[in-house]
């Protein structure tokens, strides 16, 4: 009777460590996915500040000349005009959500 314990014993626990396996993959299936979204969505970022930069200096090719500094000085003096915010307003309700 006691071999007949260790064997069902035994055999619980394969059955347990073969679950628990199977619980650690769903787990990493899970963080992968997570992390292939996440990287997806700081790419589209990259991306659109990429091309939104391109799209300054291809209007403005002086901007290329400019430090970093500077720029971000440049930028923020001409987004606080009252001109820029008010055509900024309008193309945000006429374009928004649009590529």
């Amino acid at each position: 009777m006691h071999e007949k314990e260790i064997e069902k014993l035994q055999a619980e626990k394969e059955k347990v460590e073969r679950q628990l396996a199977q619980e650690q993959h769903k787990i990493q299936r899970l963080e992968n996915r997570a992390a292939y979204y996440e990287k997806g969505e700081r790419r589209k970022r990259t991306h659109r500040l990429i091309t939104r930069g391109a799209a300054i200096e291809s209007v403005a090719p002086q901007t290329k000349d400019l430090s970093e500094t500077a720029f971000y000085a440049f930028t923020e003096q001409v987004f606080a005009l009252p001109d820029v915010q008010r055509l900024l307003t309008e193309a945000i309700s006429n374009y928004a959500g649009g590529d």
